[in-house]
């Protein structure tokens, strides 16, 4: 019994230190385990965020103090863009699939591409994305803010409702939303980095320019739908910054560290298996 519990050591530390190669880019059985758990992790952060949406009063009051402060800037300017987006019916359907499509699908695909041909961008996107939406839960709790969309008094339309019927307000999809989640903005924080971490994985222009393209139709996509203010983008952009900064702070220190932790204690589970068969 004593021999099997060394084993099972053995072979934990051994998994944990393959996992947690900087350089591996080879596939195996266990990287399913780390699929299910980034999947589990993103299920986590949506039905969190989902669970923290009734307070419509506080929602509303912080969307006006947000509308005074860039009112006070010369900034608020949310209603005519959004007002420019519905005088086409080409760029409300561009907007439309950007602010959806160009989100959470690409950057799933995006992942997985990396995840395949470069492993070390793809956890350094896997930990931006998680650390930065662990800080936006704690705004989304915090500072609950009403977009841009439940102010039609102000001449907003939601594009999405209206044009393509991509309601978030869905029964369906109830569990998952957060109708006060504007601040941060993730749609634009998201696309930043992707945007940095495609930057540094490639030297070619070609998705160099392409995940630019998209910061930059994102950060019009989320006003242009009406479903945040500029503050929101700005605010997302920060947070997804510092997530990122602690994400690169994990690759060049924290990684390291807990494979060397993870190197000596899988010598010393072998040393202990091999003495004491």
């Amino acid at each position: 019994m004593e021999g099997s519990g060394r084993f099972v050591r053995v072979k934990i530390y051994s998994y944990l230190h393959e996992v947690t190669a900087p350089t591996r880019t080879r596939l195996a059985w266990f990287d399913l385990i780390e699929i299910g758990l980034v999947a589990f992790g993103f299920l986590l952060y949506f039905l969190v965020r989902g669970a923290v949406a009734d307070r419509d009063e506080q929602a509303f009051q912080n969307a006006q103090w947000i509308i005074h402060l860039q009112e006070s800037l010369g900034l608020f300017v949310e209603p005519q863009i959004n007002q420019w987006t519905l005088d086409s019916s080409l760029r409300v359907r561009l907007f439309n699939f950007v602010y959806f499509w160009l989100d959470f699908p690409l950057i799933v695909g995006i992942g997985l591409l990396m995840f395949w041909r470069q492993r070390t961008s793809y956890t350094l996107l896997r930990d931006a994305l998680l650390i930065s939406g662990g800080f936006a839960l704690l705004m989304y709790w915090s500072f609950p803010v009403a977009p841009p969309r439940f102010l039609p008094d102000l001449g907003f339309v939601d594009t999405l409702e209206q044009f393509d019927n991509l309601s978030y307000q869905a029964q369906s999809m109830a569990p998952f939303v957060n109708p006060y989640a504007a601040v941060p903005s993730l749609h634009v924080g998201w696309a930043l980095i992707v945007a940095i971490v495609v930057y540094w994985a490639t030297p070619h222009a070609v998705p160099r320019l392409g995940a630019l393209a998209v910061l930059l139709l994102q950060s019009i996509a989320v006003v242009a739908t009406a479903n945040h203010y500029i503050f929101d983008g700005v605010v997302g952009a920060a947070v997804s910054l510092a997530g990122l900064g602690v994400a690169v702070w994990l690759q060049h220190h924290g990684y390291p560290a807990l494979r060397r932790w993870l190197h000596a204690r899988l010598r010393a589970a072998q040393a202990t298996a091999a003495t004491n068969p």
